[in-house]
């Protein structure tokens, strides 16, 4: 069989696969790393956005994007493919939402059907490491990052805006009292206008001329 026929019974995937499995601990063993992972993709269909550790979302995703794939490739008509759902599904109600709702979502998808971001290393008052959010495409929240940032509507550019404002105006005041007080320090004690004025003007009193 070349390679021509492979793909024709099993689809590619649009997100890379690691030839080695991810060493996922569990103390129950290979069984009970399967029920974690049954769990992690059973909470990623219902929630369709979900927070983990990196390894095991890593290769939670890749059963995800299978059963999606074999989803819209067979339909539910499929036998095999609503063994493999009712599977990987442990809430059963959610096989409803993988073939009517899912599966006309990407039906016309050409990228992967989920997404995975990393997130930030701190939290407030904690030191996380190696956490991700593994999400569907195309879910009800807000997107987790913005292409859009020089939107000047935006909520963060606006209070950024303000900010610069603010920043400006104190600036500015700090500028103007420190050129106040260099000129009062310049003035002599004891000075004013009307004295300035005094001083410049010509005298007008008369002198005698003494005789010869």
């Amino acid at each position: 069989m070349n390679q021509a026929d492979v793909t024709k019974l099993v689809s590619k995937l649009r997100i890379n696969i690691k030839p080695r499995h991810r060493n996922l601990k569990n103390p129950e063993g290979p069984v009970g790393r399967l029920d974690k992972l049954r769990k992690t993709v059973t909470g990623l269909i219902k929630y369709e956005r979900i927070e983990l550790n990196y390894n095991r979302a890593d290769e939670a995703r890749g059963y995800a994007e299978r059963l999606i794939s074999e989803a819209i490739r067979h339909g539910d008509k499929h036998v095999p493919t609503m063994e493999l759902a009712d599977f990987w599904l442990e809430e059963k109600q959610l096989v409803h939402k993988l073939f009517k709702v899912l599966v006309p979502r990407y039906e016309n998808y050409t990228v992967a059907y989920t997404r995975m971001v990393k997130v930030p290393s701190f939290y407030p008052e904690t030191t996380t490491s190696n956490r991700t959010v593994l999400e569907l495409r195309g879910n009800p929240f807000p997107p987790l990052t913005n292409r859009d940032s020089q939107n000047r509507n935006l909520l963060h550019n606006v209070l950024l805006d303000a900010a610069k404002k603010e920043y400006r105006k104190e600036q500015y005041e700090k500028l103007s009292k420190s050129v106040s007080s260099q000129t009062d320090n310049q003035i002599p004690a004891g000075y004013s206008e009307e004295n300035d004025l005094n001083s410049n003007k010509p005298s007008t009193s008369s002198q005698g001329v003494s005789p010869p």
